[in-house]
């Protein structure tokens, strides 16, 4: 059964119990809506049916589709100063209603953090949106609540700093000011697995996803208001030896893991509303020696894997229907030394590679083929083990573990090649491993 509730000339479906039912004389189609803070942002079902949107959440189209009709989702208009994306946004109507839609919209990129391992220290800094230099905003650093915070992630709406704490075993929640970037620890910390290495939090901002290497598993939460988080049944979830890294697809489908021991990417399933994981048919899938960092491109297309030890890239087409990984021709490149950290910019046209010979490399990927082709190559601070890149693509920050520092470099929306900003490095706290940019 479900409840129809208009507002003006916003139509919502609230759901009253967990079966499908007809509304209109069909199934329904909604999903959620993250990282909004712009107005204006209008979605379509299949031409019509407008959905108006002044915050972010969840939502559920007032039409109803009969079995066997087709389904799209659209965005009419754009909300002000913010770009929006469908995921998972079309198809065919089975026996069950649509909720997996998600309209992410792009962060503003205004602050970065920096979990610092041997500080037990979370730093903070203001992002200029010009220049992409780091000033360090009041009360940073932060002191950490949990021992060696060694990954940190924000959460799809920008309102949650998530750390993993590696020496003690606990994962910590900080608020984030909007206006100011100061972070506000939410609880105690939260039990997770043994060596928590990394972290990230789902598309669709339902479930967090640690990777506790020295358990070989990954421990599923689900968040909740005010920043709680709850173990789901079943967590933690076997994925591998050493596990090191994660990503999901974009529409938050599938969860891919890098298994340092195993030379591999492990694939897995994720339960839709529940979070549960799965290993797919074929998983896992062959990588280079050291496979430490995974990275999936914003189309959900192509797959990069950096080879620690192997000293290469590995690069896969992805199946957005199974989520399996094929090799590309070429693959893997090889590199001059030890790739630490791979990322890739939101439009998805370059990729960014660092290096344990001190330096961050560009490549363009060839939207066909999801071939690299060389562009640029920078120095950077000593061991740089993380690198990631601003929502709108401007920026790349690189945290360098043994110099104690950030570079930050301008990347060239044409061509990829990197400048490194005025002002940089910047100053971190110890061993600085992650970087998370709100």
């Amino acid at each position: 059964m479900r409840t129809i509730i208009k507002l003006g000339s916003l139509a919502l479906v609230i759901g009253l119990g967990a079966s499908a039912c007809h509304v209109g004389g069909g199934y329904t189609v909604g999903g959620a809506v993250t990282g909004l803070s712009g107005s204006g942002l209008v979605l379509q079902l299949n031409g019509s049916s407008n959905l108006r949107f002044s915050t972010g959440g969840t939502f559920t189209f007032s039409s109803g589709i009969d079995q066997g009709g087709a389904y799209s989702v659209t965005v009419l208009t754009q909300p002000s100063g913010q770009t929006c994306s469908v995921h998972n946004g079309s198809g065919t109507i089975g026996t069950a209603d649509i909720s997996n839609v998600i309209v992410s919209c792009t962060l503003p990129g205004h602050y970065a953090y920096v979990a610092n391992e041997a500080s037990n220290s979370i730093s903070a800094y203001a992002i200029d949106a010009s220049t992409g230099a780091l000033a360090e905003i009041a009360g940073s650093p932060f002191a950490a609540t949990g021992t060696g915070p060694i990954a940190a992630a924000v959460d799809p709406n920008g309102a949650y700093l998530y750390v993993a704490n590696n020496a003690s075993n606990t994962v910590s929640v900080y608020s984030i000011d909007s206006g100011t970037g100061v972070l506000t620890a939410v609880g105690e910390p939260v039990g997770s697995g043994n060596g928590p290495f990394a972290l990230l939090v789902e598309p669709s901002d339902q479930f967090l996803f640690v990777i506790n290497k020295t358990d070989n598993t990954v421990s599923v939460f689900e968040t909740g208001s005010g920043g709680s988080l709850t173990s789901i049944s079943g967590s933690p979830f076997s994925v591998g030896s050493e596990p090191t890294s994660l990503a999901t697809d974009p529409g938050g489908n599938f969860l891919y893991v890098t298994t340092y021991a195993q030379n591999a990417v492990a694939v897995f399933s994720i339960e839709p509303g529940g979070g549960a994981l799965a290993a797919i048919g074929g998983s896992p899938f062959a990588a280079g020696s050291g496979a430490l960092s995974v990275t999936v491109d914003p189309a959900g297309t192509f797959a990069y894997a950096a080879n620690e030890t192997g000293h290469s890239v590995s690069m896969y087409s992805l199946n957005p229907d199974t989520g399996a990984l094929a090799a590309l021709s070429g693959s893997p490149l090889a590199l001059g030394s030890q790739a630490e950290s791979v990322a890739i910019d939101p439009a998805g046209k370059f990729l960014l590679v660092s290096t344990s010979s001190n330096e961050l490399s560009s490549y363009a990927i060839t939207p066909a083929s999801g071939a690299l082709t060389a562009v640029s190559t920078v120095g950077t601070g000593t061991f740089p083990l993380s690198v990631v890149v601003n929502p709108q693509g401007t920026f790349a920050y690189v945290a360098n573990e043994n110099s104690a520092d950030i570079s930050v470099y301008a990347i060239n929306a044409t061509t990829g090649a990197l400048a490194q900003v005025a002002g940089s490095p910047f100053a971190a706290g110890d061993l600085p491993r992650s970087i998370a940019i709100d």
